[in-house]
């Protein structure tokens, strides 16, 4: 990794010893852990068992709003308090605004699990920034995203959006100044501190790539969701005894 600066892989899905030593290897500073279906107690405690004074794991939660056809993406840094998947992306949106959360949209415009256009123009004011590369994007998604974030003037960042934990490292975002604690991380998003986005290329990384987009068959089959949040009660199901019913006015199940 040749940038300079603070440097942080902004979204990824595993964390274990085997993704710290790898991060450290390719000079990461930070990390920011968002797995799925897990709430932010959880990852809150996973991550800061994997911070070090050579590596920070911030957590984040990246929500699933809507219902499971017409899902969007929405990853939030910052939170205090548990948001649950499967509200309306209006209700999503005004929590994290009431929690002062960094907002970010991952993977825009990509499938059927992101936000469009219309949904960026929408909610342009809560937005802190969108991504413009992850190893799963194809050239056209790159160049949507970026004509996205222009016509916006949203700011952008990148990430390894690693489900596999060989992929870390392979996209990231380098800010000028540090940022030494969750508080002032989140900072930095919102208020557009300078940063510059950089990913790795070659055939690695092209290798990289093919087995990531591999996985996203199963990461977005029916198949997982009625695993996951329809036999029983998920830890992130709006109707779980650990949101008090706080969400029953805009949840969608």
């Amino acid at each position: 990794m040749t940038s300079e600066g603070f440097t942080v892989d902004l979204h990824v899905k595993v964390l274990d010893e085997q993704v710290v030593q790898r991060a450290k290897a390719r000079g990461l500073d930070a990390l920011v852990y968002a797995p799925h279906f897990v709430r932010l107690p959880d990852i809150r405690a996973r991550a800061d068992h994997y911070s070090d004074s050579e590596l920070t794991v911030y957590p984040g939660r990246e929500l699933f709003t809507g219902t499971w056809q017409r899902r969007r993406h929405v990853l939030a840094v910052g939170l205090d308090e548990m948001v649950p998947d499967f509200l309306t992306l209006d209700g999503t949106m005004a929590e994290l605004r009431r929690q002062g959360a960094a907002v970010l949209v991952p993977h825009p415009g990509f499938l059927s699990v992101s936000l469009g256009l219309d949904e960026l123009r929408t909610y342009r004011e809560t937005i802190d920034a969108i991504e413009v590369y992850n190893p799963k994007y194809l050239p056209h998604h790159t160049g949507r995203a970026r004509r996205f974030a222009a016509e916006t003037g949203l700011p952008v960042f990148a990430s390894s959006y690693a489900h596999l934990p060989g992929t870390i490292g392979e996209a990231w975002v380098a800010f000028d100044e540090p940022c030494p604690d969750e508080a002032a991380f989140t900072s930095a998003l919102r208020e557009t501190a300078t940063r510059r986005v950089h990913h790795r290329d070659g055939l690695a990384h092209t290798l990289r790539r093919g087995l990531e987009f591999a996985h996203l068959g199963y990461e977005n089959s029916w198949e997982k969701f009625d695993r996951v949040m329809l036999q029983g009660t998920a830890p992130t199901h709006p109707d779980h005894v650990a949101y008090g019913g706080r969400f029953d006015d805009v949840k969608v199940y």
